[in-house]
């Protein structure tokens, strides 16, 4: 049951400001992977395989981490448990600072996968502490300083790991982290538990699914290179059956699921993630596959760009995903989810097509990466509020965690699929994969974006079913 508290005292405009100062940070210590990622894959001399796991690895973190972090705030406070959470991310990005290698890289990133469950929190505290009117305002800042965060990230990164290492482009935007952390715990009053009904976390579920992801991954990533092994790779298939058989049990009889899969049931839920699985493979391919290309030398057939560069070529998707809610939020209020979804496949599919036909000079990877971050946002922004309008107020939180970590789940197998492809496509010898590589990508990604219209062609007009 819910336990009635006093309210929690108002804030002022210095604790929001914290609040912001951490979105900002840890925008930043999110987005630097991607921009780098190739000089990254130099210096640990990673394949393309093991960079498409590093450039997710933080993402399947914060799926897991975010239903969890839900339930400790409600019971404990959401002020706790952030403080808490970021100290975990900290602890990451000094792993990745300091890490000499892929294995600790990896772990560091993991570790740093608990921001994605502290931004949700952040809007609690905000909702708790100021009036409605005051609290949208305050939310809709947070949120844009979080998107600020990432587009400093991925400008900053390359500059900074150019002109100093690898280490400090993590280690800057973690002390930032920590500062804005201190901010928080010293600006911010607690806010009272909202639940004290004993309800358990499915600790059950959570290790669970994880098994399934990272089982996942690791037959994605290495499927090629154990088709010699034919018996390992059963092994692994065999063990990501398992896991996710006993994730499915685990989940309808729990009495608190971290993700209930009856909601799937439901047409449209069950079609949103459908959808969003299919969108964010496409998504996906260009996210990782559009760097890759700039980084190839400029002798074959790629750019030679730097990481410095790929951030300033990578900007316009980003200015276009942070475009994308709002015209997103206004076309479904006037047209209707499916008219957003139908606008946002059709572009996403002609953006990863372009970049399959053309991809000789820089401007059509900047054009194209834009488009499909543009259309990517179209559609999730309009599933997630299709999803939250289709169900009861109280099962909002359960029906838009299917979708993320529906999301997430489409995201890595898109970027491990096509990582995959560039490894296979590889040459003996060589680590440069074959042009014919990255077209394939494009156009597999474009394959099942386009497949996706089967799916919307089932779904009603608007907003709810």
């Amino acid at each position: 049951m819910t336990t009635t508290h006093a309210p929690a005292p108002p804030i002022g405009k210095a604790a929001v400001a914290a609040l912001g100062a951490l979105a900002v940070a840890t925008g930043a210590l999110e987005s630097v992977v991607t921009p780098t990622l190739p000089l990254l894959q130099r210096e640990l001399d990673m394949s393309p395989a093991e960079g498409a796991l590093l450039s997710i690895v933080l993402l399947v973190t914060g799926a897991l981490i975010t239903p969890i972090a839900g339930t400790l705030g409600d019971r404990y406070g959401g002020k706790r448990v952030v403080v808490r959470l970021m100290a975990v991310v900290c602890a990451g990005g000094l792993v990745s600072a300091l890490a000499p290698n892929l294995p600790l890289l990896l772990l560091g990133q993991v570790l740093q996968g608990a921001m994605v469950g502290a931004l949700p929190l952040s809007f609690i505290l905000v909702r708790a502490h100021l009036p409605a009117g005051e609290s949208k305002v305050a939310i809709g800042v947070v949120s844009g300083l979080f998107v600020g965060g990432a587009m400093a990230g991925t400008l900053a990164a390359g500059p900074v790991a150019e002109g100093l290492s690898r280490h400090w482009m993590f280690a800057l935007p973690t002390f930032a982290v920590i500062g804005a952390t201190v901010l928080v715990h010293r600006l911010m009053p607690h806010d009272p538990p909202r639940r004290t009904d004993g309800a358990g976390i499915d600790w059950a579920g959570l290790v669970l699914l994880s098994g399934t992801l990272v089982t996942l991954m690791l037959v994605l990533g290495l499927g090629a290179d154990l088709v010699a092994q034919p018996l390992v790779l059963l092994g692994l298939i065999v063990l990501l059956a398992a896991f996710g058989t006993g994730w499915v049990a685990v989940e309808r009889r729990a009495a608190s699921p971290m993700v209930d899969l009856r909601m799937l049931t439901r047409p449209a839920v069950g079609k949103s993630c459908v959808l969003t699985f299919l969108i964010c493979v496409g998504t996906s391919a260009a996210t990782y596959l559009v760097p890759q290309l700039l980084a190839v030398p400029a002798d074959t057939y790629g750019f030679g760009a730097s990481a410095t560069a790929i951030g300033f070529f990578l900007l316009p998707g980003a200015l276009a995903a942070s475009l994308a809610g709002p015209i997103s939020g206004i076309g479904v209020r006037r047209l209707g989810s499916r008219a957003v979804v139908t606008a946002g496949v059709l572009l996403m599919a002609a953006g990863l097509l372009g970049l399959a036909a053309a991809h000789t000079e820089i401007w059509h990877l900047v054009v194209g990466k834009a488009l499909v971050a543009l259309a990517n946002g179209l559609c999730v922004t309009a599933m997630v509020t299709r999803t939250a309008t289709s169900v009861d107020l109280g099962d909002t939180g359960i029906a838009t965690g299917l979708v993320l970590v529906t999301r997430v789940i489409g995201f890595a197998v898109g970027v491990q699929v096509t990582g995959a492809i560039l490894t296979a496509g590889t040459p003996s010898g060589s680590k440069i994969p074959a042009e014919s590589a990255f077209v394939a990508g494009f156009v597999l990604a474009a394959a099942v974006t386009v497949l996706s219209l089967l799916v919307v062609r089932t779904m009603s007009k608007g907003v709810k079913e």
